[in-house]
C-alpha cells in the first residue's frame, strides 16, 4: 500500500510512460506494414540466417530506398548475399528480389484493392492492440490510486481525472496514427 502524496504523482507519471510506450509501438509496428511507398522500415521484421543465428536484416546489411517503389539492400558480408536474397523471398511481405552480385534490388509491386483492404484490418488490429495496452496502463494506474492511502479524496479525484485525460489524449493519439496509415495504404 502507497502511504504518502508523493506516490500518486509518480502513479500519474509511470500511467503516462506506459501510455507513450504504446504509442511508441504502435507508431513501430504500423511502419512495418507496407503502403504504397518505399520504407526500409518495411523490411525490419526480415531475419537473416547468418553466423549460425537469426539476425535481423538490419544488423547484416545497409538497407536504402533511392526510389519511390525500390528498395535497395547491400550486405556488409558478400558471403550473406544468397541468405539474404532467401529471408527476403521466405518473408511474408511478397517481395521478388533480384541480386545482381553486389547488390540486392527489391521492386515493391503495386497493390491490389484486395490487398490494400486486408493491411487496412492489420492496422486496425495493430491499433486495438495499441488502444489495448493504453487502456491497462490506466486501469492499472487507478487501482494504484485506489490503494493510496493518507490521501484525500480530492487528491485522489484528481489523480484519476489526470490519468484518465492522458488516456484519452493517448487514445485520440493512436487513432490520428491509424487514420493517417489507412490513408497511406489506400492511396493509389
Amino acid at each position: 500500500m502507497t502511504k504518502t502524496n508523493e506516490a500518486l504523482p509518480d502513479i500519474e507519471r509511470h500511467a503516462r510512460e506506459a501510455m507513450l510506450k504504446a504509442i511508441e509501438n504502435t507508431r513501430r509496428e504500423f511502419a512495418t506494414i507496407r503502403s504504397g511507398k518505399a520504407t526500409t522500415s518495411l523490411l525490419d521484421t526480415v531475419k537473416v540466417d547468418a553466423y549460425g543465428q537469426h539476425m535481423p536484416l538490419n544488423q547484416v546489411a545497409t538497407v536504402s530506398a533511392p526510389e519511390p517503389r525500390l528498395l535497395t539492400v547491400q550486405p556488409w558480408d558478400r558471403s550473406l548475399m544468397q541468405a539474404v536474397e532467401k529471408a527476403l523471398q521466405s518473408s511474408d511481405l511478397g517481395l521478388n528480389p533480384a541480386n545482381d552480385g553486389a547488390i540486392i534490388r527489391v521492386p515493391l509491386p503495386p497493390l491490389n484493392e484486395e490487398r490494400r483492404r486486408e493491411l487496412v484490418k492489420v492496422v486496425h488490429k495493430l491499433a486495438e492492440e495499441g488502444r489495448i495496452a493504453i487502456r491497462h496502463a490506466r486501469t492499472e494506474a487507478l487501482a494504484k490510486i485506489k490503494k493510496t492511502e493518507h490521501v484525500s479524496e480530492d487528491d485522489q479525484r484528481r489523480a484519476e481525472k489526470d490519468v484518465q485525460k492522458s488516456h484519452d489524449d493517448a487514445i485520440r493519439e493512436v487513432e490520428t496514427l491509424l487514420k493517417a496509415k489507412e490513408q497511406e495504404i489506400m492511396e493509389v
